[in-house]
């Protein structure tokens, strides 16, 4: 009877062991699965949090430039008003805030817009027009209250003109205006002795930051 007894209290400490090997092997995977578990979402955390600064740092560099070109415009005794300041020649492929109306210089679309005597009835992208100004082209640019003669005149020239474009932007300061990268003025009309003295000193000039650079090719509207 003894004997009995103590076979049965064996067996059943036995079995109360294995059962605590088990939980206690229970507990070790459920630990493990809970560490790994943690690294997993840390990791995802980290991760997103790289992707979400890289992309805020995208946005910031190519949706604005007026923050990264800060300076202003100088007159000269000519009338040409000169940007004081560096402007930045990155390719972005979103819209440009420029620090000026109409742009001379910052970052731009890497596309650029014909400039080979193009001359656009319509309103054109800045960021385009932009890295027209890089390879060295003159804009003329106008509102609805040019002459039109001298707008029409002012195309004519344009035409003939290789490194020129024009196009109307309605919310500059002034009817007619002259740019090129990093200067720019402003003329009473197609007869103003200033228009040629520009086309001259800028078309192609030493400003030019890709001087020979094609003004074919490009966008054209």
């Amino acid at each position: 009877m003894g004997s009995a007894n103590n076979k049965s209290s064996a067996a059943r400490t036995a079995r109360i062991e294995e059962m605590r090997r088990a939980e206690r092997a229970r507990d070790r995977r459920n630990r493990i699965l809970t560490i790994a578990a943690s690294v997993v979402v840390v990791a995802g955390l980290v991760v997103g949090g790289v992707v979400l600064l890289r992309s805020q740092s995208d946005d910031s560099g190519s949706a604005a430039s007026d923050s990264k070109n800060p300076g202003k415009f100088v007159a000269g005794a000519d009338g040409v008003r000169t940007w004081q300041g560096k402007l930045t020649q990155n390719h972005v492929t979103k819209s440009v805030t420029y620090p000026m109306k109409p742009p001379v210089g910052g970052d731009h679309n890497q596309v650029w817009m014909n400039c080979n005597g193009d001359v656009y009835t319509e309103a054109i992208p800045d960021e385009n027009a932009v890295h027209s100004l890089e390879h060295g082209a003159v804009w003329v640019t106008y509102t609805s209250k040019a002459d039109k003669a001298d707008v029409d005149a002012l195309a004519a020239k344009v035409k003939k003109t290789p490194y020129t474009l024009m196009s109307p932007v309605e919310d500059q300061k002034d009817p007619i205006m002259l740019s090129a990268w990093g200067h720019q003025r402003t003329v009473t009309g197609a007869d103003d002795a200033d228009v040629d003295t520009f086309f001259q000193t800028y078309v192609q000039g030493k400003q030019t930051p890709e001087p020979g650079a094609a003004c074919t090719g490009g966008l054209a509207k």
